[in-house]
């Protein structure tokens, strides 16, 4: 068993069976011609079931041979140019060559003795970020696993400088098409059922900042305490921007910690052309970003970045095994300091140990920065942002299809590369009916295969929704997907017509 372990004697081995791997996704990639099979967990199902995990193949190719049936040849295919989805986005090659490395070296980014050059990649690239948002000096962030963890890490860290004993009167706001993970953190850090504030969107699907300045002084009337406003770039259903200058402004007003949950809209960090639109983001106490989306990353590479890097003392335990507790012989390095270089020797590795597990909510964690790294030191930030252009231009050209097509009513004019939009029938039907038909098309169209979309709800009627994320479509292919939408909502539509006559 030892021959499976990678080491100096079984390098070669290595190198050929992810030479033999890398091959089969190639000709995967090469030849697929829809995102999808079509295939359903039943007909799925009972091949996984099927496989003896107790009984090894004992050689790769074998596995690879397996793997074709049970995995590769039904997976979804995010590069195809009509996979419209969800948030997720092709992965540009330095990136996956990044990931092949950092798994074969395995760092694990917790302690300078388990990463030493893979702790100052991460901190230069939460510098380069920090610098990109307009932080400040002070700055400071690590990588995550993605927005739901950047999310709490957030709000954890707005709760205790809230500085409140009484959980029961925390109360965070943010939009009521902000992401659900606003709410999930708010449970998992104690707080009560009232504790989100859900603050009316505008037509453009923007929080309303009249309405966030009435309820943050109902708070402060009632002897509530406002812990933190979330401000949305790039709503998940819709990829709005919320007003960030004037929320920033409130935000100072009533002392409440500002968080921009920027997971979506971060590739606007790179935008030549519409960087503008993060206007405000300079402000925030803290921030969240998803590379694995808008800098067209793999799953995972994500960040929270804070203003004042001290406040991630609230993450901050020790470990006499892992990161012991700084005392007068060993010293300390300071939490929000910037690494420069390797600690000098010895007494330097003592006195100046940069661990990132003192600022992360988790212990052991890949070394998910390298990706980002391969990424700019290949590409440049110029060119991850022209590619998130390339789609941001590609939705305002859908919008316009889909607004000149009688058979659709698209809802808003898109900020970033969302689309949500909904088949009205010619003929008379009802909003339950057209519902269904809706529902109806997006399941047809999944089980073709021959594209994907997602679905969402907009005043409780049900819509669907193309994500563009993948430079490669073009409007050609939104159209083809329209008339595929529109062909399966009609035969339902017919067919209900003829069952009811």
């Amino acid at each position: 068993m030892r021959s499976h372990l990678l080491n100096d004697v079984t390098a070669e081995s290595y190198r050929r069976s992810v030479t033999e791997g890398v091959e089969r996704v190639a000709n995967r990639l090469a030849t697929t011609r829809r995102p999808f099979t079509g295939v359903t967990a039943d007909e799925l199902a009972p091949l996984i079931s099927a496989v003896d995990l107790d009984q090894p193949l004992g050689d790769a190719s074998a596995a690879l041979d397996e793997l074709e049936t049970v995995y590769l040849r039904d997976a979804v295919y995010f590069h195809h140019p009509r996979y419209l989805g969800h948030l997720n986005c092709p992965v540009v090659i330095p990136a996956v060559l990044a990931e092949a490395v950092l798994s074969a070296v395995n760092s694990s980014l917790d302690t300078w003795d388990q990463s030493a050059g893979g702790t100052l990649i991460e901190r230069r690239l939460i510098d380069w970020t920090a610098q990109r948002i307009g932080l400040g000096p002070a700055a400071d962030g690590v990588f995550t696993s993605g927005g739901t963890q950047s999310n709490l890490q957030a709000l954890l860290l707005a709760r205790q400088e809230a500085k409140t004993a009484d959980l029961a009167k925390l109360r965070i706001f943010s939009s009521e098409c902000s992401h659900f993970s606003v709410q999930k953190s708010a449970t998992l850090l104690g707080l009560g059922p009232d504790a989100v504030v859900s603050i009316p969107v505008d037509r453009n699907k923007r929080m309303q900042t009249v309405s966030l300045a009435a309820e943050l002084e109902r708070c402060a009337r009632e002897g509530l305490v406002p812990m933190a406003v979330v401000a949305t770039a790039g709503t998940t259903d819709f990829g709005s921007i919320d007003p960030l200058p004037e929320i920033a402004e409130l935000a100072e007003q009533y002392g409440t910690w500002m968080h921009v949950d920027a997971a979506y809209g971060c590739g606007l960090l790179a935008s030549r052309t519409r960087r503008r639109l993060l206007d405000g983001i300079e402000h925030a106490d803290s921030v969240t970003v998803d590379y694995h989306k808008s800098f067209f990353q793999p799953v995972s590479s994500s960040a929270v970045l804070v203003r004042d890097g001290a406040t991630l003392r609230h993450a901050t335990y020790h470990a006499d095994y892992l990161n012991p507790r700084p005392t007068v012989e060993t010293g300390a390095r300071p939490l929000a300091a910037s690494a420069g270089g390797p600690p000098p020797g010895p007494e330097g590795l003592r006195a100046n140990v940069p661990n990132q597990v003192d600022k992360s909510l988790q212990t052991t964690r890949r070394f998910d920065a390298l990706k980002l790294w391969m990424t700019l030191r290949v590409m440049g930030a110029d060119g991850v942002g022209q590619l998130f252009d390339e789609v941001c231009d590609l939705a305002a050209a859908g919008w316009e299809l889909l607004a000149a097509d009688p058979r659709f009513d698209v809802v808003v004019q898109p900020q970033l590369s969302t689309l949500v939009y909904r088949y009205i029938p010619g003929s008379a039907a009802g909003p339950s009916e057209i519902d269904r038909a809706n529902l109806h098309a997006r399941k047809a169209l999944f089980a073709s295969g021959e594209a994907v979309v997602a679905g969402t709800k907009v005043g409780g009627r049900q819509y669907l929704k193309f994500t563009l994320l993948n430079p490669e479509t073009t409007t050609d292919d939104i159209a083809a997907v329209l008339d595929l939408i529109a062909g399966h909502a009609e035969q339902y539509l017919g067919e209900n017509l003829v069952q009811a006559s």
